[in-house]
């Protein structure tokens, strides 16, 4: 009796293996982010979410399956459109629901028609399976601390392109956002020590474009406001230098900047420079070295 060979199966059935095909993102796309990058799970439910960006880059968290137009408020209606999340219906009978207006764990800030109240009570149902199976363990949001002087703020002020970003993680561990050949999200750093680097400076905490007048104060900001239009690029697009000269290569995750607005984001102005004393009278208002981490 001879073994079957490799290609065979233990009943001599040829094995039949079928080609991978690479995902591709087209070069017009508005929004690089794969489809296997978009799905995700609530933090407070655990029920599954799809994450978009809207028209303002800004993500946005969709109930993964479509719903009638007509069991849907119109002020609560999204659609899909180049993988971009537009705020009102497309004219067709179906349309997407934030996720948060349906959330367990969320107190409802409209009043639900009955379909979207037993969507509700379902997703509850599932949530409770999720925590008494251990497969979810529910994390309530807890306030950001205010980091001390002689450390990183955990989500720093980046000002780059002639605005201010609110990061999801200290400068030095901001993640490229590409995919690679492996087809797993690339494990390197945004900031390259190669490559001319940000500087911490204090700068007024005056609004932005559309944002509120509060009380002037100097925060700390890692400013890239004097690098190269490309390397600022870079850091909005939260790729590395090699995904950035492989424009081909599509987004495994969505970028974690967020507009900041320093009366949404007041737990995260710092008066003080990393790993610097406290600012006396007569002081620089800049710091003119490059933020390194110890």
């Amino acid at each position: 009796m001879h073994p079957n060979p490799a290609h065979c199966h233990w009943d001599g059935s040829p094995r039949t293996k079928h080609p991978r095909r690479p995902l591709r993102v087209s070069a017009t796309s508005p929004s690089r982010l794969l489809r296997a990058g978009q799905g995700g799970h609530c933090r407070r439910c655990g029920n599954r979410i799809d994450a978009y960006q809207r028209t303002n880059q800004q993500p946005i968290a969709l109930h993964p399956a479509e719903l009638a137009t007509v069991q849907v408020p119109e002020a609560c209606r999204w659609h899909l459109s180049g993988g971009i999340a537009h705020p009102h219906g497309d004219g067709s009978a179906w349309c997407r629901i934030p996720h948060h207006l349906i959330c367990p764990r969320r107190t409802p800030t409209l009043r639900l028609g009955p379909h979207l109240e037993a969507m509700r009570r379902q997703l509850a149902v599932r949530t409770r399976r999720l925590i008494d199976t251990g497969a979810f363990s529910p994390t309530a949001p807890t306030r950001p601390q205010p980091a001390t002087p002689a450390a990183c703020p955990a989500r720093p002020v980046v000002q780059m392109l002639l605005g201010r970003y609110l990061a999801d993680k200290p400068v030095e561990t901001i993640q490229c956002v590409a995919q690679t050949r492996q087809r797993h999200r690339c494990p390197r750093p945004v900031l390259e020590p190669s490559l001319p680097a940000g500087r911490w400076r204090l700068l007024p905490s005056g609004p932005q474009r559309g944002q509120l007048t509060l009380p002037a104060t100097l925060m700390a900001i890692y400013d890239l406001g004097r690098l190269p239009y490309t390397e600022q690029l870079r850091w909005r697009t939260q790729r590395c230098p090699a995904h950035t000269a492989a424009p081909g290569a599509a987004d495994l995750a969505l970028a974690g900047w967020q507009a900041f607005d320093p009366l949404l984001h007041s737990a995260h102005i710092h008066t003080r420079l990393p790993h610097r004393p406290a600012r006396t009278e007569g002081d620089d208002q800049c710091c003119t070295t490059p933020w390194k981490s110890h």
